[in-house]
């Protein structure tokens, strides 16, 4: 999870529950601290996105450098000892995820680069052969203009979600409105097999801010998952998210019903 002490800077820690919903314990301990001293981490580290790869976690996140956000990579075998791997992409880019399998024996990374945010904000798609290297960039996902709930603004939500269909995608969208910005959340679907391929697209938004919580604390207005985990019984998604800046929820989904939701409203 971030956390935000009173010098305003954000780190992460590891929170424990038994049961995923109650009595969770924040370990101040476990985690990662950002090193001052690091030029992408100066202003601290947030949003991240973990992906499990053989025995390794993988944890893309938010590092906040003097020049802007940039993302950044760190791994793990045990929530106890972390291993920075360095910078991905340079600034301004964040809500970056990789994929938990590998392409032609390339790893592919989700990401939202910001050239010119006057021209939107989008969901990219890069490969790596070594996780440093990084091309072939395309943009996947675009912000459309006009009245659309996610006009102008999207970025990944958790990491892609691997289903029969292809790969579940959930992305935040940000609506600008006269009381300052909305986010919400929509699906997608990518091809399994090929990432690149854009199956479908929902041109509803599916969860946003309703409960007292989500619509009031320090960023009034906002769900932002960074992470979801699928049940035993292959179907139910319990999904983790940022209320309002403020706290965590915790949402459930059928993957069945997100699916045939995509096939009736595809945009």
């Amino acid at each position: 999870v971030r956390v935000e002490d009173c010098t305003g800077l954000s780190r992460l820690c590891v929170a424990r529950s038994r049961d995923g919903y109650t009595d969770w314990i924040i370990e101040n301990e476990r985690g990662m601290t950002p090193q001052r001293d690091n030029f992408a981490e100066h202003w601290g580290i947030e949003d991240p996105r973990i992906t499990k790869c053989g025995d390794d976690y993988f944890i893309t996140y938010t590092g906040f450098s003097e020049g802007g956000p940039l993302i950044c990579l760190a791994s793990t075998r045990d929530f106890i000892t972390f291993e920075r791997r360095g910078v991905l992409m340079p600034p301004e880019d964040k809500d970056a995820a990789l994929f938990p399998v590998q392409f032609d024996g390339r790893w592919a990374l989700l990401h939202r680069p910001v050239p010119n945010l006057q021209l939107g904000a989008h969901i990219w798609l890069s490969y790596s052969p070594d996780l440093h290297h990084w091309g072939e960039m395309q943009m996947l996902i675009d912000a459309p203009r006009g009245g659309w709930w996610d006009a102008g603004k999207i970025g990944l939500g958790p990491p892609p979600l691997a289903t029969e269909q292809g790969w579940l995608i959930c992305y935040h969208g940000v609506k600008q409105t006269a009381a300052g910005s909305l986010y919400r959340l929509g699906l997608a679907l990518l091809d399994l097999e090929d990432p690149s391929k854009l199956l479908a697209r929902g041109n509803e938004w599916v969860f946003g801010p309703s409960a007292p919580y989500e619509q009031n604390g320090d960023v009034p207005n906002v769900v932002f998952p960074c992470g979801w985990i699928l049940e035993d019984d292959n179907d139910t998604i319990r999904m983790y998210y940022g209320a309002a800046d403020t706290c965590i929820g915790v949402a459930t989904a059928s993957v069945q019903s997100l699916l045939e939701y995509l096939h009736r409203h595809r945009r």
